[in-house]
């Protein structure tokens, strides 16, 4: 177990932003995660965990307290039965599952981070979500002092949410288990309309898997969302807003402000999002409110390739990156009555 005093965080962070903490600890086994923690819940330091740091935004003062950053390292495959240490590169263990001939994160590939952060944030992308194959969560429990093991059913996944999500206080994450397909090497059915198209298949059909994930990567390197350190629309947390959530109600009233200012023969992107709730586009509104690709003068502009990417253009500090945030947030809900919210984990700041 590594320790540092008044140590850097930005470069633990994919914006490459943010102040130093007053300790960092860099915890390679369970059990060091588990020390670390207890320590500081014991003596009342705050504590900040950091596994890929792809979705932190610290503020330019850094931390007072302890960063713990979880390094744990584990690869195991018994079958279609698949468990990550928390700190494992995600899309390196894609990668080593579409190897193996498993099919159901496949389309997950790309995604920056540690695999111990997928079942916070609900990770999903090109019509997979981490919660359709993850059986179990193997948690240290903050409030009972003790290891659990948490199954799918009581992590309350929904849309780029969950229990750990709710409650970030209490549960460190220290392995996910999955349970994969074998498809024969085939990919679990392609369910996002733009892979399909992309593919030359249909909505529904397979691939093979490999072709699959590079696909994805390539989708997703188009769009400035596959970490690349001289690529500075990487220098992102891919995408800040989540994609609003609306009520019937809600809905009908968006319409009529696209309607008043796009005119009444332009329809919204629309999505289903369960009984009486429909999804629309974040990056569809903040395009249409006028920031578009590029958008911005200063060191943290919106990125040339997406415009649900804020990024870093090698100059910024977070205060630059809060103030483009919250132009957008405002331009939006000035243009469409949506307010738009925050995906990565805000430290010390907010919007």
């Amino acid at each position: 177990m590594q320790e540092l005093h008044d140590a850097p965080l930005a470069p633990l962070t994919t914006f490459r932003l943010g102040g130093p903490a007053t300790r960092l600890i860099t915890a390679t086994t369970d059990d060091e995660v588990i020390a670390a923690v207890r320590e500081a819940d014991a003596t009342g330091t705050p504590l900040l965990l950091i596994g890929g740091g792809s979705n932190l935004v610290i503020a330019d003062k850094g931390f007072d307290g302890t960063a713990l950053h979880i390094a744990t390292s584990g690869f195991t495959l018994d079958g279609t039965r698949l468990e990550l240490a928390a700190g494992e590169n995600w899309s390196d263990a894609v990668a080593r599952t579409v190897e193996a001939g498993l099919a159901g994160i496949e389309c997950l590939a790309g995604i920056p981070g540690s695999a111990g952060a997928t079942p916070i944030q609900n990770v999903g992308a090109y019509g997979q979500e981490v919660s359709a194959t993850l059986t179990e969560v193997v948690a240290y429990d903050r409030r009972a002092d003790a290891v659990v093991t948490i199954p799918a059913a009581d992590c309350a996944f929904s849309y780029r949410h969950s229990r750990f999500k709710a409650e970030p206080d209490r549960h460190v994450i220290l392995r996910v288990r999955f349970e994969l397909e074998d498809a024969g090497g085939a990919s679990a059915p392609i369910k996002y309309a733009e892979t399909a198209r992309v593919l030359g298949v249909e909505v529904g059909d397979r691939v093979a898997a490999e072709t699959a994930r590079r696909t994805v990567l390539s989708l997703r390197a188009g769009k400035g969302m596959v970490l690349d350190p001289e690529d500075h629309d990487t220098w992102s947390a891919g995408s800040f807003f989540t994609n609003p959530v609306l009520t019937e109600s809600a809905y009908e009233a968006f319409l009529a402000r696209v309607a008043d200012r796009l005119g009444a023969d332009i329809a919204p992107p629309a999505f289903p999002a369960g009984e009486g709730r429909i999804k629309t586009s974040a990056a569809w509104l903040i395009d249409k409110a006028g920031f578009t690709k590029g958008y911005g003068t200063g060191p943290a502009r919106i990125s040339t390739k997406h415009t649900l990417a804020l990024t870093n253009r090698g100059e910024a500090t977070t205060e630059d990156l809060l103030a483009l945030a919250r132009e957008v947030v405002a331009g939006v809900e000035e243009a469409f009555g949506v307010r738009l919210v925050n995906e990565p984990v805000t430290v010390g700041v907010s919007l």
